[in-house]
């Protein structure tokens, strides 16, 4: 008799990685755990994110996840393969080196990337999971989506990026507040509160956001990286250091061939074909 199949736990099928129409897609594929994160899924999410970034001819990210779940934050399962958790039992900080090379260089890939992410927040987005999506531009989400922090109901922290992005969305407060009680918000609260860009019914979501993506991808791509960048480092400087970043960027964005298509195309009143050139 043949030996059984040998199922692989979460084989390199953790995300599901699709381009078209200049748009990458990612979704989190571990469904039966809402998606929650483990070492593999972050590997190959941070490795897709940074290989977007590479490519001139993807102009937008959209981020989902898999079934009825967005993510919801890191996997307490005990589900992950032994050998991955073996390989850091002997490591020194091994707890610090797991999130460093985990979540964290997710979140930090995102951080560095000045193309636009959209987050398709499709249901629960807890903990990690609304580190993740707070970490993307913009989040749209299903008007059947949960947003919140869990991780106090497990003695856990804030340690995925949310720390610092929360207060940043919501205000110190009512981050305290979120995470000390570990609340979660139904899709409108959380809109309310500065944690979602967008709510649309959950029969929508994908449409909506699809269509989304397609008009940033259709703008003039170094206009939007450089607009991205400019905004991003503006809560760290000045307004004249922003002025400055203001006039260095222009001296490639006014002489390019993206600029002369623009003139020509309100010229010709027709939509603009632009290359990021």
């Amino acid at each position: 008799m043949p030996d059984a199949p040998t199922t692989i736990p979460d084989a390199p099928t953790t995300i599901i990685v699709s381009d078209a129409d200049m748009i990458r897609r990612i979704t989190l594929n571990r469904p039966q755990f809402l998606n929650a994160y483990n070492h593999v899924l972050c590997d190959e999410l941070a490795a897709a994110i940074e290989d977007y970034l590479k490519q001139d001819a993807l102009r937008c990210l959209v981020i989902t996840g898999a079934g009825r779940g967005f993510c919801s934050g890191g996997d307490i399962s005990g589900t992950e393969p032994a050998h991955e958790r073996a390989a850091r039992v002997g490591v020194q900080i091994g707890h610090g080196v797991e999130m460093r090379d985990g979540m964290h260089r997710v979140v930090l890939a995102l951080a560095r990337c000045d193309k636009p992410v959209v987050a398709m927040v499709n249901g629960p987005c807890v903990a990690g999971g609304l580190a993740l999506a707070l970490a993307c531009d913009f989040r749209i989400a299903s008007d059947q989506a949960r947003l919140g922090d869990t991780s106090g109901k497990f003695g856990l922290l804030p340690d995925e990026g949310g720390a610092w992005l929360f207060p940043r969305f919501m205000g110190l407060d009512r981050a305290l507040k979120m995470t000390l009680l570990a609340e979660v918000y139904d899709a409108h609260e959380a809109e309310r509160l500065g944690l979602v860009t967008e709510v649309v019914p959950h029969g929508e979501l994908e449409a909506r956001t699809m269509a989304f993506a397609r008009a940033l991808a259709g703008q003039a791509p170094l206009a939007v990286r450089l607009a991205k960048h400019m905004m991003q480092r503006s809560a760290d400087i000045s307004l004249e250091r922003s002025l400055q970043d203001a006039a260095l960027a222009v001296m490639i964005t006014n002489p390019s061939q993206d600029v002369a298509e623009g003139k020509k195309a309100f010229v010709g009143k027709r939509k603009p074909e632009f290359a990021g050139r």
